[in-house]
Protein backbone atom coordinates (compact mmCIF):
# COMPACT_ATOMS: atom_id res chain seq x y z
CA UNK A 1 0.00 0.00 0.00
CA UNK A 2 1.27 3.45 -1.36
CA UNK A 3 2.15 6.09 1.60
CA UNK A 4 0.54 9.03 1.77
CA UNK A 5 1.74 12.74 0.76
CA UNK A 6 0.71 16.00 2.17
CA UNK A 7 2.09 19.68 0.82
CA UNK A 8 0.36 22.78 0.21
CA UNK A 9 1.09 25.64 -1.41
CA UNK A 10 -0.07 29.64 -0.48
CA UNK A 11 -1.48 31.22 -3.67
CA UNK A 12 1.34 34.20 -4.61
CA UNK A 13 1.64 35.81 -8.27
CA UNK A 14 3.65 34.11 -10.87
CA UNK A 15 5.78 31.35 -10.34
CA UNK A 16 9.93 31.80 -10.26
CA UNK A 17 12.47 29.28 -10.57
CA UNK A 18 13.14 29.62 -6.91
CA UNK A 19 9.61 28.16 -6.18
CA UNK A 20 9.67 25.53 -8.93
CA UNK A 21 13.30 23.80 -8.16
CA UNK A 22 12.57 24.65 -4.12
CA UNK A 23 8.95 22.84 -3.70
CA UNK A 24 6.88 22.09 -6.56
CA UNK A 25 9.68 20.20 -9.02
CA UNK A 26 9.55 17.88 -6.00
CA UNK A 27 5.73 17.44 -5.98
CA UNK A 28 5.81 16.44 -9.47
CA UNK A 29 8.70 13.64 -8.30
CA UNK A 30 6.63 12.21 -5.78
CA UNK A 31 3.71 11.28 -7.72
CA UNK A 32 5.36 8.71 -9.06
CA UNK A 33 6.25 6.92 -5.57
CA UNK A 34 3.20 7.67 -3.04
CA UNK A 35 -0.37 9.11 -2.81
CA UNK A 36 -0.50 12.79 -3.09
CA UNK A 37 -2.97 15.35 -1.71
CA UNK A 38 -1.33 19.00 -2.79
CA UNK A 39 -3.50 21.97 -2.16
CA UNK A 40 -3.94 25.80 -2.87
CA UNK A 41 -4.19 27.01 0.82
CA UNK A 42 -6.36 30.15 0.09
CA UNK A 43 -7.66 30.50 3.76
CA UNK A 44 -3.69 30.77 4.97
CA UNK A 45 -3.56 33.33 2.57
CA UNK A 46 -6.45 35.54 4.38
CA UNK A 47 -3.84 35.57 7.91
CA UNK A 48 -1.69 38.81 6.69
CA UNK A 49 -3.06 41.88 4.37
CA UNK A 50 -4.25 40.54 1.44
CA UNK A 51 -6.66 41.89 -1.54
CA UNK A 52 -9.90 39.68 -1.53
CA UNK A 53 -10.52 41.09 -4.73
CA UNK A 54 -7.59 39.28 -6.59
CA UNK A 55 -7.59 36.17 -4.25
CA UNK A 56 -9.94 34.20 -6.74
CA UNK A 57 -7.61 35.29 -9.64
CA UNK A 58 -4.35 34.11 -7.92
CA UNK A 59 -5.48 31.09 -6.78
CA UNK A 60 -6.87 29.64 -10.26
CA UNK A 61 -3.70 31.03 -12.52
CA UNK A 62 -1.96 29.03 -9.57
CA UNK A 63 -4.08 25.99 -10.49
CA UNK A 64 -3.18 26.07 -14.35
CA UNK A 65 0.74 26.89 -13.82
CA UNK A 66 1.12 23.83 -11.35
CA UNK A 67 -0.61 21.53 -14.08
CA UNK A 68 1.36 22.80 -16.74
CA UNK A 69 4.82 21.93 -15.22
CA UNK A 70 4.07 18.40 -14.34
CA UNK A 71 1.70 18.30 -11.64
CA UNK A 72 -1.55 16.10 -11.81
CA UNK A 73 -4.43 17.59 -11.73
CA UNK A 74 -6.10 14.83 -9.63
CA UNK A 75 -3.66 15.48 -6.95
CA UNK A 76 -4.95 19.01 -6.72
CA UNK A 77 -7.51 20.14 -4.59
CA UNK A 78 -8.45 24.28 -3.85
CA UNK A 79 -8.42 24.51 0.35
CA UNK A 80 -11.53 27.10 0.68
CA UNK A 81 -13.82 24.37 -1.82
CA UNK A 82 -13.13 21.99 1.16
CA UNK A 83 -15.06 23.15 4.50
CA UNK A 84 -13.36 20.47 6.92
CA UNK A 85 -10.55 21.96 6.76
CA UNK A 86 -11.67 24.68 8.89
CA UNK A 87 -14.03 22.64 11.00
CA UNK A 88 -10.95 20.38 11.58
CA UNK A 89 -9.06 23.38 12.59
CA UNK A 90 -11.53 24.75 15.62
CA UNK A 91 -11.34 21.46 16.98
CA UNK A 92 -7.91 20.64 16.95
CA UNK A 93 -7.57 23.79 18.63
CA UNK A 94 -8.73 22.93 21.85
CA UNK A 95 -6.00 20.11 22.02
CA UNK A 96 -3.21 23.07 20.99
CA UNK A 97 -1.61 25.06 23.25
CA UNK A 98 -1.20 28.93 23.53
CA UNK A 99 2.10 29.04 24.41
CA UNK A 100 3.81 26.92 21.64
CA UNK A 101 2.20 28.80 19.41
CA UNK A 102 3.06 32.18 20.51
CA UNK A 103 6.72 30.65 20.02
CA UNK A 104 6.61 29.85 16.73
CA UNK A 105 9.34 30.95 14.71
CA UNK A 106 7.55 32.38 11.82
CA UNK A 107 4.87 33.89 13.70
CA UNK A 108 7.61 36.22 15.88
CA UNK A 109 8.74 36.74 11.90
CA UNK A 110 5.10 37.50 10.80
CA UNK A 111 3.94 40.03 13.15
CA UNK A 112 7.19 42.57 12.00
CA UNK A 113 4.89 42.21 8.32
CA UNK A 114 1.50 43.91 10.24
CA UNK A 115 0.56 47.13 8.99
CA UNK A 116 1.03 50.60 9.99
CA UNK A 117 -1.92 49.97 12.16
CA UNK A 118 -0.02 47.25 13.98
CA UNK A 119 -2.88 44.97 13.29
CA UNK A 120 -2.24 41.39 13.96
CA UNK A 121 -5.01 38.94 13.37
CA UNK A 122 -5.57 35.64 15.07
CA UNK A 123 -5.08 33.93 12.00
CA UNK A 124 -1.94 34.38 12.04
CA UNK A 125 -1.42 33.15 15.57
CA UNK A 126 -3.42 29.90 14.78
CA UNK A 127 -2.50 29.31 10.97
CA UNK A 128 -0.04 26.67 12.49
CA UNK A 129 -3.28 24.55 13.77
CA UNK A 130 -5.17 25.06 10.31
CA UNK A 131 -1.78 23.54 8.62
CA UNK A 132 -2.27 20.69 11.04
CA UNK A 133 -6.06 20.16 10.54
CA UNK A 134 -4.65 20.14 6.41
CA UNK A 135 -2.28 17.49 6.79
CA UNK A 136 -4.38 15.31 9.56
CA UNK A 137 -7.39 15.39 7.58
CA UNK A 138 -5.62 12.92 5.17
CA UNK A 139 -4.18 11.05 7.94
CA UNK A 140 -0.45 12.15 5.83
CA UNK A 141 2.33 9.46 6.42
CA UNK A 142 5.08 12.61 5.02
CA UNK A 143 5.23 15.73 4.91
CA UNK A 144 7.87 17.35 2.44
CA UNK A 145 9.26 20.13 4.67
CA UNK A 146 12.05 22.51 5.06
CA UNK A 147 14.17 23.46 8.14
CA UNK A 148 11.48 26.80 8.00
CA UNK A 149 8.70 24.50 8.84
CA UNK A 150 9.95 21.63 10.64
CA UNK A 151 9.25 23.10 14.18
CA UNK A 152 4.92 23.42 12.76
CA UNK A 153 4.99 19.50 12.27
CA UNK A 154 6.22 19.09 15.40
CA UNK A 155 3.27 21.20 16.22
CA UNK A 156 1.18 19.08 14.38
CA UNK A 157 2.44 15.37 16.23
CA UNK A 158 2.11 16.89 19.47
CA UNK A 159 -1.28 18.08 18.53
CA UNK A 160 -2.07 14.47 16.96
CA UNK A 161 -0.59 12.87 19.87
CA UNK A 162 -3.00 14.86 22.08
CA UNK A 163 -5.89 14.26 20.51
CA UNK A 164 -5.03 10.69 20.77
CA UNK A 165 -4.44 10.29 24.28
CA UNK A 166 -7.81 12.14 24.83
CA UNK A 167 -10.18 10.21 22.76
CA UNK A 168 -8.16 6.42 23.75
CA UNK A 169 -7.16 5.92 20.37
CA UNK A 170 -4.15 5.87 17.82
CA UNK A 171 -6.35 7.73 15.76
CA UNK A 172 -4.37 10.02 13.94
CA UNK A 173 -0.91 8.88 12.30
CA UNK A 174 1.81 10.93 13.15
CA UNK A 175 3.65 12.43 10.51
CA UNK A 176 6.96 12.51 9.33
CA UNK A 177 9.23 14.63 7.72
CA UNK A 178 10.23 13.75 4.26
CA UNK A 179 13.73 15.22 3.33
CA UNK A 180 14.24 15.58 -0.53
CA UNK A 181 17.10 17.50 -2.01
CA UNK A 182 15.38 20.78 -2.84
CA UNK A 183 18.03 23.24 -4.22
CA UNK A 184 17.99 26.70 -2.61
CA UNK A 185 17.81 29.01 -5.50
CA UNK A 186 19.35 32.42 -4.71
CA UNK A 187 18.40 35.73 -6.56
CA UNK A 188 20.94 36.35 -9.58
CA UNK A 189 21.05 40.14 -8.95
CA UNK A 190 21.98 39.31 -4.80
CA UNK A 191 23.01 35.86 -4.67
CA UNK A 192 23.29 36.64 -0.72
CA UNK A 193 19.61 36.25 -0.63
CA UNK A 194 17.02 33.72 -1.74
CA UNK A 195 15.31 34.01 -5.00
CA UNK A 196 12.00 36.39 -4.60
CA UNK A 197 9.36 38.29 -6.42
CA UNK A 198 9.24 41.10 -3.15
CA UNK A 199 12.81 42.45 -3.59
CA UNK A 200 11.88 43.13 -7.30
CA UNK A 201 12.26 42.12 -11.37
CA UNK A 202 15.57 41.87 -11.14
CA UNK A 203 16.03 39.29 -8.31
CA UNK A 204 13.49 36.64 -9.61
CA UNK A 205 13.69 34.19 -12.70
CA UNK A 206 9.62 33.66 -14.01
CA UNK A 207 9.04 29.75 -14.73
CA UNK A 208 6.87 31.14 -17.58
CA UNK A 209 9.26 34.12 -18.76
CA UNK A 210 9.54 34.71 -22.22
CA UNK A 211 13.23 32.59 -23.13
CA UNK A 212 15.31 35.74 -24.79
CA UNK A 213 14.14 37.40 -21.41
CA UNK A 214 15.50 34.77 -19.46
CA UNK A 215 18.71 34.65 -21.29
CA UNK A 216 18.84 38.08 -20.97
CA UNK A 217 18.71 37.98 -16.46
CA UNK A 218 21.03 34.97 -16.38
CA UNK A 219 23.70 36.94 -18.79
CA UNK A 220 23.68 39.81 -16.29
CA UNK A 221 23.55 37.70 -12.86
CA UNK A 222 26.33 39.01 -10.42
CA UNK A 223 29.07 36.27 -10.10
CA UNK A 224 31.63 38.02 -7.64
CA UNK A 225 30.53 40.72 -5.38
CA UNK A 226 34.30 41.33 -4.54
CA UNK A 227 34.33 39.90 -1.20
CA UNK A 228 34.69 36.25 -2.04
CA UNK A 229 37.58 34.44 0.60
CA UNK A 230 40.48 33.67 -1.49
CA UNK A 231 40.32 29.57 -3.06
CA UNK A 232 36.58 29.73 -2.28
CA UNK A 233 33.48 29.72 -5.20
CA UNK A 234 31.25 32.84 -5.02
CA UNK A 235 27.69 32.83 -3.92
CA UNK A 236 26.66 34.49 -7.49
CA UNK A 237 28.96 31.84 -9.35
CA UNK A 238 27.64 28.61 -7.41
CA UNK A 239 24.04 29.83 -7.83
CA UNK A 240 24.53 29.48 -11.45
CA UNK A 241 26.32 25.87 -11.15
CA UNK A 242 23.19 25.08 -8.76
CA UNK A 243 19.94 25.72 -11.57
CA UNK A 244 22.49 24.19 -14.25
CA UNK A 245 22.50 20.91 -11.83
CA UNK A 246 18.93 21.59 -10.90
CA UNK A 247 17.66 21.84 -14.41
CA UNK A 248 18.76 18.69 -15.31
CA UNK A 249 22.06 19.37 -17.09
CA UNK A 250 24.37 17.43 -15.32
CA UNK A 251 26.89 16.68 -18.07
CA UNK A 252 27.43 20.04 -18.65
CA UNK A 253 27.30 20.75 -14.54
CA UNK A 254 30.15 18.62 -14.20
CA UNK A 255 31.96 19.53 -17.43
CA UNK A 256 31.76 23.05 -16.37
CA UNK A 257 32.44 22.68 -12.76
CA UNK A 258 35.60 20.53 -13.91
CA UNK A 259 36.79 23.47 -15.80
CA UNK A 260 36.34 25.71 -13.01
CA UNK A 261 37.90 23.79 -10.85
CA UNK A 262 41.10 23.70 -13.27
CA UNK A 263 41.18 27.62 -13.06
CA UNK A 264 39.93 27.63 -16.99
CA UNK A 265 36.20 28.46 -16.83
CA UNK A 266 34.92 31.25 -18.33
CA UNK A 267 31.83 32.57 -16.89
CA UNK A 268 30.11 33.54 -20.10
CA UNK A 269 29.96 29.93 -21.15
CA UNK A 270 28.45 28.99 -17.82
CA UNK A 271 25.99 31.95 -17.86
CA UNK A 272 24.64 30.62 -21.59
CA UNK A 273 23.78 27.08 -20.60
CA UNK A 274 22.25 28.19 -17.41
CA UNK A 275 20.57 30.57 -19.89
CA UNK A 276 19.80 28.13 -22.38
CA UNK A 277 18.65 25.53 -19.79
CA UNK A 278 16.12 27.20 -18.03
CA UNK A 279 14.45 28.79 -21.45
CA UNK A 280 14.33 25.46 -22.85
CA UNK A 281 11.82 24.38 -19.09
CA UNK A 282 9.81 27.51 -19.75
CA UNK A 283 9.34 27.05 -23.11
CA UNK A 284 8.31 24.16 -22.69
CA UNK A 285 6.14 25.45 -19.85
CA UNK A 286 4.33 28.27 -21.48
CA UNK A 287 3.27 25.93 -24.14
CA UNK A 288 1.64 23.29 -22.02
CA UNK A 289 -0.21 26.53 -20.14
CA UNK A 290 -0.78 27.99 -23.27
CA UNK A 291 -2.92 24.71 -24.33
CA UNK A 292 -4.81 24.99 -20.75
CA UNK A 293 -5.67 28.31 -20.62
CA UNK A 294 -7.43 27.40 -23.89
CA UNK A 295 -9.72 25.71 -22.25
CA UNK A 296 -10.65 27.24 -19.03
CA UNK A 297 -13.63 25.96 -17.87
CA UNK A 298 -12.86 22.11 -18.50
CA UNK A 299 -10.00 22.79 -16.12
CA UNK A 300 -11.45 24.79 -13.67
CA UNK A 301 -14.40 22.16 -13.90
CA UNK A 302 -11.68 19.40 -13.50
CA UNK A 303 -9.99 20.99 -10.81
CA UNK A 304 -13.08 21.39 -8.76
CA UNK A 305 -14.27 17.41 -9.37
CA UNK A 306 -11.15 16.50 -7.98
CA UNK A 307 -11.41 18.96 -4.97
CA UNK A 308 -15.00 17.15 -4.54
CA UNK A 309 -13.28 13.69 -4.35
CA UNK A 310 -10.91 14.44 -2.41
CA UNK A 311 -13.02 15.78 -0.14
CA UNK A 312 -14.83 12.83 0.53
CA UNK A 313 -11.75 11.50 2.49
CA UNK A 314 -11.67 14.65 4.41
CA UNK A 315 -15.53 14.13 5.40
CA UNK A 316 -14.87 10.51 6.36
CA UNK A 317 -12.38 11.72 8.57
CA UNK A 318 -14.42 14.48 10.19
CA UNK A 319 -16.83 12.24 10.57
CA UNK A 320 -14.98 9.61 12.76
CA UNK A 321 -12.67 12.65 14.79
CA UNK A 322 -16.87 13.96 15.70
CA UNK A 323 -17.73 10.37 17.05
CA UNK A 324 -14.35 10.16 19.00
CA UNK A 325 -14.95 13.45 20.12
CA UNK A 326 -18.26 13.24 21.66
CA UNK A 327 -20.04 15.68 18.93
CA UNK A 328 -23.25 14.79 16.58
CA UNK A 329 -22.52 14.13 13.36
CA UNK A 330 -25.07 15.21 10.63
CA UNK A 331 -25.29 12.56 7.57
CA UNK A 332 -23.54 12.92 4.28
Amino acid sequence: MRKTVLSGIQPTGNMHYGNYFGAVKNWVDLQEKYDCFYGVVDYHAMTLAYEPAKLRETVWDLIFNLIAVGVDRNNLFIQSLIPEHAELCWILNCFASYGQLTRMTQFKEKIQQAGEDGFVSAGLLDYPVLQAADILIYRADYVPVGKDQEQHLELTRNIAARFNNQVGKEYFVLPESLYTETPKIASPADPVRKMSKSLGEKHYINVFGEPDKIRKQVRSAVTDTGDTPEGQMSAGVANLFELLKAAGEIAAHESLLADYKNGVLKYVALKDAVGEALAAMSEKFRTNKTALLADKKLVKEQIKDSSAVIRKRAQETMRDVKELSGLLNVKF
